[in-house]
Formats: structure tokens, sequence, C-alpha cells
């Protein structure tokens, strides 16, 4: 026990510091976010529905991250519901598993139009380390339509709000 404690007071603090809050980065693109989501919405929240193709869950993480009290995406107008049919846009992580590809089909035809779909993730955009592997189909795009990729292993939460931008203002053209 004396030995543990030894090494904890050796070691120090291992843990990185906290981001800044107000972060102009994430401050800048979420009213930016803000501004698209009203103009092609007319005031209402972007509605997000998340499905998991196979990924490792590191973007599911930063996805949860965006809902924290540090990021707060609803402040921005992003809103997740848990049925496609209420969503506005579709995202998806990790490269699509056989057992998946079906409850993703159904997941997309359940999405009304206008949808979007956006692939979070390398996974999800080009298959990732996983590509070939005999249990995934490969990245989304061989599945369903994608509308916008944003790539990263994983993207953080920045990221997937500039990459969510990129879509609307692409959508609004």
């Amino acid at each position: 026990m004396l030995s543990l404690l030894a090494r904890i007071i050796k070691t120090g603090t291992v843990t990185e510091q906290a981001p800044q809050v107000g972060s102009t980065d994430i401050e800048v693109t979420g009213e930016n976010l803000k501004r698209a989501i009203t103009r092609l919405y007319g005031g209402r929240s972007l509605r997000i529905r998340h499905v998991d193709a196979g990924s490792s869950n590191a973007e599911e993480y930063e996805m949860t991250a965006l809902g924290n009290a540090y990021h707060d995406s609803e402040r921005f107008g992003l809103s997740f519901v848990a049925s496609p049919r209420h969503a506005d846009i579709l995202t998806v992580s990790g490269p699509v598993t056989r057992n998946m590809e079906h409850a993703l089909r159904t997941a997309y035809d359940m999405t009304p139009e206008p949808r979007m779909v956006i692939a979070v993730g390398d996974g999800a955009c080009t298959g990732g380390i996983w590509a070939g592997s005999y249990a995934v189909v490969g990245a989304v795009e061989k599945v369903i339509p994608v509308d916008a990729k944003i790539f990263g292993d994983p993207p953080s939460p920045l990221q997937i709000l500039k990459g969510l931008l990129a879509a609307i203002e692409k959508a609004r053209t």
C-alpha cells in the first residue's frame, strides 16, 4: 500500500489541461452553424439521428461530447433524436458491417426527404482499417448515398461542427 502511495506521489499529475472556456473556434463555428440552420430551417433546430454502423465507438464519444456542458450543441440549434422519422440529417459512423447493412438502409428509408447523410470518421468515409474484411460491406456510400464526409479517426467535436456547417452550406446552394 505504501509503495503504491509513493509511486502516485512521485508520478504527479498525468491529466491534460482542460480546454479554455469560450474557445473562439467552437464559438465562431457554432454561431455560423446557428445562422445557417436558421436560414435553412426557418428558426427550428436541426434534428440529427446518429447510426453506428460498426465503429470502434470513438466517433460516438465525440458525437456525445457535442452535447456536454462544454460544447453544448443545443445552443447552436442542434438536437439529437431517437427516431430517423424525426431527423433532418442521418450521421453514420464506422464502416458498414454486414450485420448493420439492412438496419442502415431501413434508417435511411425512414428519414424524411429532404434528408442529408453525413459519414463521420475514416471508417465511415473509406472503410478504414477494416476495408476488405469479410465482415464489412465497406464505406457508407456503398450502402446509401452520402452527401458529406467528415474525416478523422475520430473527428473532434469541432471538426464535426465544421463538417455539419459545410454540409448545410452545400445544401443551400
